[in-house]
Parts: C-alpha cells; structure tokens; sequence
C-alpha cells in the first residue's frame, strides 16, 4: 500500500482537499472536496446544495448509475446526480483509498486536466492513513463475460490483485490497435495510469455539441485528435495514451463494486457502458465472487506489459 498503509487495514484521507475546474460535458465551473470518512463508509458522493438543490448523498455503487453514454452518472430515485466520476474514483481506488466522501457542488466532477493526475496530487495532499477495521475484497471465483456486437468485457480469477487487460481499435491512423496489461497498484498507477488524458475526435465535435456533451471540452482537458495529427500542443503523454486512458476508465467504472476487487478484467473495443455491464453482471451471480479479507501476496510491481492486440473493428467516438 502507498505510503506504508497495511494492505490489510481499510484507509482513508488524512485531511480534506479541493480542487477546482470546471465539467467537460456540462462546460459549468465545478468545485470538488475530498473529506476522510470512517470505516466502513465506503465512497460516496455528496452532491451540496450550494447551486439551491437539496443536498443529495450518492454510493459510490453499480446500483446507483443512470446512465453510461460519455460518461459514469451517478444518482437516485430522484434521478442523475453527478456525472463524469470515473476519473476521481480511479485515483481513489488506483492509490488504495477505502473510504472518502467527494463533495461536489453541482452536476459534474471537475475534468482538471483530463486525467486521474490531479486527482492523486489532491490524494498525495490530504494524505492516506489507516483504519482499525480489516479491509473487505471481491474475489472473482469464475468467468463472467459480457459481449455486445464486436465489444466484449469479461471478468476472471486472479487471486493477486485487479488486473487490467485492456484492447482498443478506432479506424484513425494515430491510434489503430493498441493493448496494454497491468496489474494495479499505487506505483503503477501514478507511473503508467494517471497522467492518460480523455480524447475525442475533431471530427465528431459537432455531433456531440448538438447532443448536449463536451461543452466544457478544450485542449487543455481533451487529446483532440484531428485527420492527420494530434492538436495538443503538448502533443501525447505515452505512446499509447489512448488506451492507457481506457484502463483508467474501466479501474474508475469497477470502483463500483464497493470493495477492491482480486480478478482480472479483460476489455476488448470497450467503455463505460460494457464496464457497467460486466461488473453488473458478476455481481448479480452470486455464485460468481465472494467475499475475502485477505488477498494472496502480489508479484513484484513490474512495468506495463503489451499484449497482443486482435480487436477486429473501431468502436464510436471517446470523449470519457
């Protein structure tokens, strides 16, 4: 664990921290507070009344997702609450965190930078700390796979840890196929993970505009990817940044299960919905995860690994 934090004692923050920014999609200023929680608690969302609705607290749980288009909604019977948490609860779950209350006061977490980076800066500030109770993990006892059209997502034992195998292919010469295979860790994920940026595609920004997404998308929140060349001046963190952001979304999305989950995930041509739909699917198997206190001990942390690549066709457009 981070920072000398018992792997096998639940953690929360040390102290409380904000960020500022504003949302990708909804293009609204955004404010959000990190806050410890006690044992126990688990990750919720507090959406604050501060822009005159009643304050509404939200699990940060599969139950509570409305929807999955461009990105992870979060809500309840009264209906969306938050939207675009995958990238906060990434950084929570990448660095080991247990137990937090995310403040956010409107409808979408800050994008920052379009990554989880700033996100574990914020961690790294508050501090991590341990708790007196034992931590709880979701062993994945069989395979669990969940195809739509040429996308499937599958879940499988692995009893060290979450692994993330992830696949993508898109139909644009910058990209093409890439793969990547990580065993997650907080090393690996400040290392190989958190800096991957959200991208999207010049060619599509229209169409989302008019749908109602990416309003708040810029370059300095977005990859932007036009017909010959990537717009950033920045130009792209990793060589396969694409995909590396993928991984940070699917970590994000099975944050959901409410407890560290020992398996490997396995996405080919996938995104939040098939994330979503996976993890729905293990957990509705009862016969398909248990849980256990204590995970086998993990393999020295190693670099990412590439794996071979098959995905056979593109997938739409990514702005998550």
């Amino acid at each position: 664990m981070t920072r000398g934090v018992h792997a096998g004692r639940q953690t929360t923050l040390q102290h409380h921290v904000t960020v500022t920014g504003i949302g990708v999609h909804s293009g609204a200023p955004a404010s959000l507070t990190l806050h410890p929680a006690e044992a126990n608690t688990g990750i919720v969302f507090l959406r604050s009344g501060s822009d005159g609705q009643p304050d509404r607290e939200i699990g940060a749980n599969f139950r509570s997702v409305t929807a999955t288009e461009f990105a992870t909604v979060l809500g309840d019977h009264n209906g969306p609450a938050i939207s675009t948490t995958e990238h906060v609860l990434a950084a929570l779950h990448g660095l080991g965190v247990d137990n937090a209350v995310v403040e956010v006061d409107g409808p979408e977490v800050p994008i920052m930078d379009g990554s989880a980076a700033p996100f574990v800066a914020a961690i790294d500030q508050a501090g991590i700390v341990a708790l007196p109770a034992q931590r709880r993990y979701i062993q994945v006892l069989k395979t669990i796979r969940v195809s739509k059209g040429d996308s499937y997502g599958e879940l499988r034992p692995h009893l060290r840890g979450l692994r993330i195998e992830t696949e993508i292919e898109f139909d644009h010469p910058l990209i093409g196929r890439q793969a990547l295979a990580l065993d997650i860790e907080p090393d690996v994920f400040r290392r190989d993970l958190a800096r991957a940026r959200t991208f999207g595609f010049m060619r599509d920004v229209s169409k989302l505009w008019s749908a109602g997404y990416a309003l708040g998308a810029s370059l300095d929140n977005t990859v932007v990817v036009a017909e010959d060349r990537v717009l950033n001046a920045e130009g792209i963190r990793f060589a396969d940044e694409f995909v590396r952001h993928k991984a940070v979304d699917a970590i994000g999305d099975l944050a959901l299960s409410g407890a560290p989950l020992l398996g490997v995930y396995r996405s080919v041509r996938g995104g939040h919905k098939l994330n979503h739909a996976v993890l729905c699917a293990l957990m509705a198997d009862r016969s398909a995860w248990a849980y256990v206190d204590t995970p086998e001990t993990r393999r020295p942390r190693g670099h990412a690994d590439l794996i071979p690549a098959f995905a056979a066709a593109a997938y739409g457009p990514d702005v998550s």
